[in-house]
């Protein structure tokens, strides 16, 4: 009977290799690049301003942009990246609204 080396083979979890590669997935979490933008409210006297800049980046008509601005809290835009969403939050927010980005 031949005897077969073993030596620099890795046998399974015997830690090693194997180990530490489950710890590199969990710090290696990727950085969000898509973001939603969210109008949690509005003064009421604002209201038309509110409307006009939600018109301005949605592409809505008249209606459906006073409609959803009523429905507040809602999702005004999605997917977005981090820069239109901060432009988007603080026109919303001259006009008189607040927005968030989630």
């Amino acid at each position: 009977m031949q005897t077969i080396a073993d030596e620099g083979m890795e046998l399974g979890s015997q830690g090693g290799v194997g180990a530490g590669a489950g710890a590199a997935k969990v710090e290696d979490k990727k950085e969000k690049t898509a973001f939603d933008v969210k109008l949690e409210k509005f003064d009421a006297a604002a209201k038309i301003k509110v409307i006009k800049e939600v018109r301005a980046f949605t592409n809505l008509g008249l209606k459906e942009a006073k409609d959803l601005v009523e429905k507040a809290p809602v999702i005004l835009k999605q997917g977005v990246t981090k820069e239109e969403a901060h432009d988007i939050m603080e026109k919303i927010k001259a006009a008189g609204g607040v927005a968030i980005m989630e």
